[in-house]
């Protein structure tokens, strides 16, 4: 059996880019968005879960997300769960509802978003050089084991070559563009 699959590759480099897309979502531009509040956990019941699966999360103005907390013993949690997760929110409690007003981003907090942005992509980037460094080896193992030949070794080095160029060019896009929303410019 090849240790080589091209499909795998893929699927773990579209993976790396997924992940980024997922981290970049819940940095802040300015405006509500219910995915802000997607990487907040909230201890209830003796264990995390993710704050969608103990509240209604909403946006009703672009400067406003509303959370609706289905048990009003969890209100407490849900409120020091938001205010720890270092969003720079401050939840206000109406009853079982939380009121987060979004505030204007200060110049020096859109600079420290556009650098986490960057820490984001570099991580992506490690990860595809990761998946690459493994379809290389694969490669060769599987010209040690005679699977294929060393001309077609080479012709498929160049493939992941592409794979993995291709990929690291559409993570630098993506951060670029995150970075430009943050930076408003």
């Amino acid at each position: 059996m090849a240790a080589y699959s091209k499909a795998d590759l893929e699927r773990r480099m579209s993976g790396a880019v997924e992940a980024l897309k997922g981290d970049l979502s819940g940095l802040r531009t300015g405006r509500a968005s219910t995915s802000l509040l997607d990487p907040v956990t909230v201890t209830v019941y003796g264990s995390n879960m993710p704050l969608n699966q103990v509240a209604t999360v909403t946006v009703p103005e672009p400067r406003m997300i509303a959370v609706q907390v289905w048990d009003k013993a969890n209100v407490g949690p849900v409120d020091k769960a938001i205010r720890s997760a270092g969003l720079g929110l401050n939840p206000i409690v109406d009853g079982q509802n939380l009121r987060l007003p979004i505030p204007d981003l200060t110049e020096e907090r859109r600079k420290e978003l556009a650098k986490l942005s960057s820490q984001y992509a570099e991580k992506a980037k490690i990860a595809v050089r990761n998946v690459r460094r493994d379809g290389m080896d694969g490669l060769k193992a599987d010209e040690k084991k005679a699977v294929i030949a060393e001309d077609e070794r080479k012709r498929l080095e160049i493939e992941v070559q592409k794979l993995t160029d291709a990929t690291i060019a559409e993570i630098d896009a993506t951060s670029a563009a995150k970075e430009r929303e943050i930076l408003g410019k």
